[in-house]
């Protein structure tokens, strides 16, 4: 797959990656008809995996994540809520439905088998994700299961059940003074602005359609309270918005807000309904200029945790993750699908890796609204009169996320397999180039034992292969 993998020109030092997959996360169905399909996830790593990028990275399984570790932001009862619904009881606690917003009374957020493992794994990859680039252990991490930025401390809104971003980004906090938070996504990132809309610890940044659309918040004039006033920017744009436009608007505001905020980490939610031709999408991004918005935030090189998000056209969601997966390591992916993919002919008939713009869509956005709202943020940004003052206390312990990246010589054979691994397990395993070819390497480079870690039998020695 050599061919396949073409370096980036103008990259400079090769940027350290943490790639988090967990197989069982394709198992999941929200149900019959719903929009949102865990498969898609499985698909883009299937397209990881055999475009050869494995070599390039350390790919992680990390622990699902605690009630515990949810509840350092969502209410206990919620948390204790999800983890003890299921399809069979549901009919018992119709109350508990309207108040947490999920259930069979509630479309969006339906109660489906595995609800509270499907939450566990995709919040686990976000805080191990954020404590490996704290620790320095990586420069960019990713977790395409995350990016569920609409869930809110006490409920259940737009398929999101328990908000990894937020939880990744209070992982951070813990070791910088602030967090840039970053959303592509077609929809506001309500959960998110909402949970740190009275702090300047974090900046929150949401670019997405605006006006009679889900869920009907992010006004440019919704700008923070109280610390946080105007440490939340909303960028709201209109229908179709196109490659170019879209990055008019982009490189400008996130350019000013990173000298103006001057971070220390940056979490970047990478929605890909934003994408010409998504299911629930109305915006015109083609795969490019939506991974222009990537590889843009990199080159600031600070320590950067990369999420997933919505996405409805499931073969398309899988090409822009996959390509964004190789901008993050360093490489433009080829153009022509690998066959050897146990998804090829979703991508038929062209087995192109490629998502185009629509060429009869008008953008909605003209050259004075842009204008406008440009004006208006930029305008904002200078109010703040540079980076506030953080007055940083002692970092406060976590036992489950600390312990297992303080000891990284405990012996990996005596471990539960339901503890967090250690990260010196696999630093330094990624495949420097050139050292084998596709055939001498296979089962190497990176890749993990699959385990499940609810399988009892895992903690007896009985793995397979992965990927």
């Amino acid at each position: 797959m050599a061919e396949n993998l073409v370096p980036i020109d103008g990259e400079g030092q090769k940027k350290r990656v943490s790639y988090f997959y967990d197989s069982d996360i394709g198992g999941f169905h929200y149900g019959e008809g719903h929009c949102m399909k865990p498969t898609r996830i499985r698909m883009c790593h299937s397209l990881v995996m055999n475009y050869g990028l494995y070599k390039k990275m350390e790919i992680f399984r990390a622990k699902p994540a605690s009630q515990r570790e949810m509840t350092q932001f969502h209410s206990p009862d919620y948390i204790d809520f999800i983890a003890r619904i299921n399809p069979s009881n549901l009919k018992y606690h119709k109350q508990e439905q309207y108040k947490y917003n999920l259930g069979n009374l509630v479309e969006d957020c339906p109660v489906f088998d595995g609800l509270f493992k499907y939450c566990s794994i995709s919040a686990g990859g976000s805080l191990e994700g954020a404590a490996r680039l704290s620790r320095d252990k990586c420069d960019i991490a990713l977790n395409w299961a995350g990016g569920l930025h609409h869930a809110k401390k006490g409920e259940a809104s737009g398929f999101c059940y328990v908000n990894d971003i937020v939880l990744g980004i209070l992982e951070l906090l813990r070791h910088h003074s602030r967090v840039l938070y970053i959303d592509i996504d077609v929809h506001h990132g309500d959960g998110v602005e909402e949970a740190f809309y009275t702090t300047d610890r974090v900046m929150t940044i949401s670019f997405h359609k605006y006006g009679e659309y889900f869920p009907g918040s992010g006004d440019v004039m919704d700008v923070g309270v109280k610390r946080g006033r105007y440490y939340s920017l909303n960028v709201p744009l209109r229908s179709n918005v196109s490659d170019e436009n879209y990055k008019s608007i982009f490189e400008p505001v996130i350019q000013n807000a990173m000298e103006s905020y001057n971070p220390g980490a940056i979490v970047l939610q990478c929605g890909a309904d934003s994408l010409a031709g998504d299911r629930l999408g109305c915006l015109n991004l083609s795969m490019r200029g939506h991974a222009n918005c990537v590889q843009f935030v990199k080159k600031f090189n600070k320590p950067l945790l990369i999420l997933g998000g919505g996405g409805y056209t499931m073969r398309n969601v899988s090409r822009a993750w996959a390509f964004e997966t190789g901008m993050a390591v360093g490489v433009e992916l080829g153009a022509d699908i690998p066959p050897v993919n146990e998804y090829y002919e979703y991508f038929g008939p062209e087995y192109k890796l490629d998502v185009k713009s629509s060429t009869t869509a008008e953008d909605m956005n003209t050259a004075a609204y842009l204008a406008r709202i440009k004006r208006l943020l930029l305008e904002n940004l200078r109010r703040l009169g540079g980076p506030p003052s953080v007055q940083m206390s002692d970092i406060p312990s976590l036992p489950m996320i600390d312990d297992p990246m303080d000891d990284p010589y405990e012996d990996e054979d005596l471990m539960d397999p339901n503890d967090r691994r250690p990260v010196g397990i696999l630093d330094s395993r990624r495949q420097v180039d050139g050292d084998y070819s596709d055939s001498d390497d296979e089962g190497e480079g990176g890749r993990r034992n699959h385990a499940s870690y609810y399988d009892q039998e895992s903690s007896e020695g009985s793995f397979s292969e992965s990927g």
